[in-house]
């Protein structure tokens, strides 16, 4: 891993600033608030957690067995058939893989369960300073073009975001008017935990990734890119350690689909192993666990965005871990691609890199040609991604985790405009309207200008997010001919105004032309930006005259106002014919 970043959290140094002055980075605080009157269970040395794995909905037998095994039921997630339990017992885990009904098992770290689980303390309520600190256009915000898609939609309120990470301070001036605090918990340990407070940061990470979302546009400190949208806290990092453990995270997924999420934010890996390989039985059952819960989430609504990481390693050449377990002593073993970091390499996850200021790579973030979506600003040397800190301070981050943020910001303008898409709708979307960056003079940047092994598809476009909805129905027409000769290239005008943001995914091409052989035809819609989008190119032997017909277009990546033009080249001889007339429909 890059020395300049914690292991899990995918953020490298950072100074806090509250009034205009510097403190340096501290420590994850530990929790010092009252806990709960009636603890589930009493904590024992040596107590390890386990998934236990079975068909979904079918978990009565392994709880049973759970029971008559040595071991303790601490949480159930039914619908995906997970267990999570725990047990003391050297040999719970061989016992429970020969239970009738138990798909698989799983140890999910190389360290005792905290006594902290059984009777969690809350986080504390950190006393807020107030900011003289003005908002400001910021470099990733206007990279993005967040900026200039503020003066269109700021999001909807009724658009929820799930931060995933070490707790958010929902008292800070800059989150509070955005925060959820109905959807908001705790999931560290694994079971969900709804006390007031359960869910605020037990480090500083999660709140600086809230900011990037959605920070408040009310004249102070910063803004975040989607500052319209709600936001809600499901901590699943633990007091002291800040891991993210597989339950944590599993419990987290289910929480996000069960309470309406459009988006999730994940700036983790889950902990104790960087990377999870399929042959290990242990983390076989990790993989297993959290792509249910990943998938459970995505089937209730909810597009999964997480970081790549920051270890500046090829994530589609994989040849070592030398950081796992991180939760005990760590050792380099050799790896291949079947091992995954998740939840980022997980089926649907939209998976972030991070860039520098401009489009440059940020030199720690890991890459990889066909694992990397999209990239995003995520702050490089003494260009830092500013946001919120706990107690109404602010401060700089660099990292893959910044990154991250500002995808899932931009996704979240995307289901505010686009309310009634699937996630794979949006995640299309997402990663059809980023911005092409082509690699460096660099050959571990493999791949294409349009999809590479640094920046996927492109830097995300804030601005197209909030113009891929149009007011349906503007119509715009050419009536005037132009004529087609032998062997020649015509071109026909329209120029739109009026309509607010990008062209429709469906736009619409009404086409006229007379011409007496149209197998010698090809036509085209050619966007204001010169963008060429073939309509069709006849079969040369087709003798039909005429070409009255209306294609349908995915221009949503154009600006709508504009000169369009409808190109109609004649590629042979002996017939000629003239473009009659043609429309746009928005």
């Amino acid at each position: 891993m890059n020395p300049l970043t914690a292991s899990r959290l995918r953020r490298s140094a950072l100074a806090a600033v509250a009034l205009g002055a510097t403190v340096a980075f501290v420590a994850p605080a530990t929790v010092t608030a009252a806990a709960p009157s009636a603890p589930a269970a009493v904590w024992a040395a040596g107590t390890r957690a386990y998934l236990v794995i079975t068909a979904p909905n079918d978990t009565t037998g392994a709880k049973t067995a759970v029971a008559n095994n040595s071991g303790t039921v601490f949480a159930s997630y039914d619908a995906i058939g997970v267990v999570v339990a725990h047990s003391s017992s050297a040999s719970f885990a061989a016992t429970m893989r020969g239970v009738s009904g138990v798909q698989q098992v799983g140890a999910t770290r190389t360290s005792d369960v905290p006594a902290d689980a059984y009777n969690p303390a809350l986080p504390p309520n950190p006393t807020q300073s107030t900011t003289t600190l003005a908002e400001s256009n910021r470099w990733d915000m206007t990279q993005i073009k967040a900026d200039q898609a503020w003066a269109v939609t700021t999001g909807s309120s009724s658009v929820k975001v799930g931060i995933l990470d070490t707790g958010v301070d929902d008292q800070h001036q800059d989150l509070s008017p955005n925060f959820n605090a109905a959807d908001s918990a705790s999931c560290a340990y694994g079971k969900a935990d709804t006390r007031t407070g359960a869910w605020r940061d037990v480090g500083q990470h999660g709140t600086h990734v809230a900011g990037t979302v959605a920070a408040a546009k009310n004249s102070k400190g910063v803004i975040g890119v989607a500052p319209g949208v709600k936001i809600s806290s499901v901590r699943i990092a633990e007091p002291s350690t800040s891991l993210f453990f597989a339950e944590n995270t599993i419990c987290g997924f289910i929480w996000a689909g069960d309470h309406g999420f459009k988006v999730t934010n994940n700036s983790y890996f889950t902990d104790p192993w960087q990377f999870n390989c399929p042959d290990n039985v242990d983390q076989a059952a990790i993989i297993e666990g959290v792509k249910r819960a990943t998938a459970y989430a995505e089937g209730k609504g909810v597009l999964n965005v997480a970081a790549a990481g920051n270890s500046n390693y090829n994530l589609a050449n994989k040849t070592t871990d030398s950081e796992s377990p991180n939760d005990s002593t760590p050792v380099t073993r050799t790896i291949t691609n079947a091992c995954i970091d998740i939840p980022t390499e997980l089926p649907g996850v939209v998976t972030v890199a991070a860039m520098g200021n401009g489009n440059v790579k940020a030199s720690y973030s890991n890459f990889g040609n066909g694992i990397i979506d999209v990239a995003a600003p995520g702050g490089d040397g003494s260009s830092g991604v500013y946001s919120t800190l706990p107690g109404g301070k602010y401060g700089n981050m660099n990292g893959t985790s910044m990154a991250s943020p500002h995808v899932a910001g931009v996704a979240a303008l995307l289901a505010s405009t686009n309310p009634t898409d699937t996630p794979a709708q949006l995640r299309t979307k997402l990663t059809s309207q980023a911005k092409d960056v082509a690699c460096p003079s660099d050959n571990r940047c493999t791949g294409t200008t349009a999809n590479n092994a640094f920046f996927g598809e492109g830097q995300v476009d804030a601005l197209k997010a909030v113009g891929s909805t149009v007011p349906p129905g503007a119509y715009f027409e050419n009536l005037a001919d132009v004529a087609v000769a032998d062997n020649a290239t015509v071109t026909s005008s329209i120029t739109v105004s009026g309509v607010t943001g990008n062209a429709p995914a469906t736009l619409k091409v009404g086409v006229d032309v007379k011409h007496t052989y149209r197998g010698d035809l090809v036509i085209s819609l050619v966007a204001p930006d010169g963008t060429v989008y073939l309509l069709e190119d006849f079969a040369n032997n087709d003798s039909v005259a005429n070409v009255i017909k209306t294609y349908t277009v995915n221009a949503s990546s154009e600006v709508a106002n504009g000169v369009w033009k409808l190109k109609v080249q004649d590629i042979a001889s002996q017939d000629v014919g003239k473009i009659d007339a043609w429309n746009l429909t928005f």
